[in-house]
């Protein structure tokens, strides 16, 4: 049995997902700046100063190689927040040079690479995230069906968001996206 994929409005569910509902943001420990940023990216927050407490925890801290990751993480998420694409990139690359294993610095990277109209690179850095393990894989899904619908390929991205939304039953998001998908037998 064959079926159709057929989905309406992309444009919306690009600028929101991309800009506003697929960031993670880490944990970060030990009180001072870097604590305070990490409370912010946790919380979803946008204002500039909020990215400025992770600027002077990088520059006053004496942070450890997974916080000052971290912490390059959560100021990338609020430029991202902010579509501020090509600077959140440069705080994700940042911190994938201090630690490579670091899934949510990969899924947030791809979300901004999806902004920049880079779906390829997007799906490069998503897939590894989610092969590497993410703290919360319904984002990395929505990420991922976002580049898979500015690809064309809709039959992945209703997939990958049907299974952000059944990671996550709680968030609306996936399953707004999928109102918008019409599957039909060929």
């Amino acid at each position: 049995m064959r079926y159709r994929w057929t989905c309406a409005a992309i444009g919306a569910a690009l600028v929101m997902g991309a800009a506003g509902s697929g960031h993670a943001a880490i944990t970060v420990l030990g009180g001072g700046f870097a604590q305070a940023c990490s409370e912010a990216a946790m919380t979803g927050e946008v204002d500039k100063k909020f990215e400025e407490l992770c600027t002077l925890a990088l520059e006053t801290e004496g942070l450890n190689l997974r916080d000052r990751a971290g912490t390059l993480v959560n100021r990338g998420v609020f430029k991202l927040r902010r579509q501020e694409y090509a600077s959140s990139v440069r705080d994700f690359d940042a911190a994938l040079k201090r630690d490579p294993t670091m899934g949510e610095a990969l899924v947030n990277r791809g979300a901004a690479r999806i902004g920049l109209k880079a779906p390829e690179a997007a799906l490069a850095d998503i897939n590894r995230a989610l092969e590497l393990g993410v703290a919360e894989p319904a984002k990395a899904y929505f990420n991922r069906a976002l580049a898979h619908e500015r690809l064309g390929d809709l039959r992945s991205a209703w997939l990958d968001y049907t299974k952000a939304a059944e990671l996550d039953p709680e968030w609306s998001a996936p399953r707004t996206e999928l109102t918008r998908f019409s599957v039909t037998r060929k």
